[in-house]
Formats: structure tokens, C-alpha cells, sequence
């Protein structure tokens, strides 16, 4: 699968987040954080995005997560970390 994208959109993309913010994401997301709601989808995709980082902490929780859940939820989260990967960039360091 390839992905193409024009000079202009990957200027335009936000930032990617680092292993360390994406884990925390996840985390909040896993837990409820500061609303006490949680989304097994969300903390996934964020779990995931670190870990295909080299968050090995968020590599155990993704783990765990998938055996929670359905294989369309799974789907869906894995779904939702492409297009994430999809509309940010690497950060430079200008």
C-alpha cells in the first residue's frame, strides 16, 4: 500500500506527537482521565501510534487492550491511527 501526498499537504500536517505524549493519551483514554469516561478504541490507537515508536510500555497495554476488545473495535482503532499517521509529520528540529 502506498501512500501519496502532495508537497503542500505535508507542510499544512501537524506535528506527529511523541512516544511519550502518545502514551500518556492512551492512558488517559484507558483509564477515563480527567472525566472518568474511557474509550478502549482511543487508548488503542494511541498505544499503538507509541509503540510503533518503541513505547514498549504502550506495546504491553495495546496487548492487553486487544484482549478486551472485538476485532471491529480493534479494526477501528487501527483504522484511526493510519489516518492520524495520515495527517501529521515528523517534527523538525529548526
Amino acid at each position: 500500500m502506498t501512500i501519496a501526498m502532495g508537497v503542500e499537504a505535508l507542510e499544512a500536517a501537524e506535528p506527529v506527537l511523541s512516544d511519550m505524549e502518545m502514551y500518556r493519551l492512551g492512558l488517559e483514554a484507558s483509564t477515563g482521565g480527567d472525566d472518568g469516561c474511557f474509550d478502549l478504541i482511543m487508548a488503542h490507537k494511541w498505544f499503538n501510534l507509541a509503540a510503533m515508536q518503541g513505547n514498549l510500555e504502550a506495546r504491553a497495554y495495546r496487548a492487553e487492550l486487544a484482549n478486551e476488545m472485538t476485532a471491529e473495535e480493534v479494526a477501528e482503532a487501527q483504522k484511526l491511527a493510519r489516518e492520524y499517521l495520515a495527517t501529521h509529520r515528523a517534527k523538525t528540529s529548526a
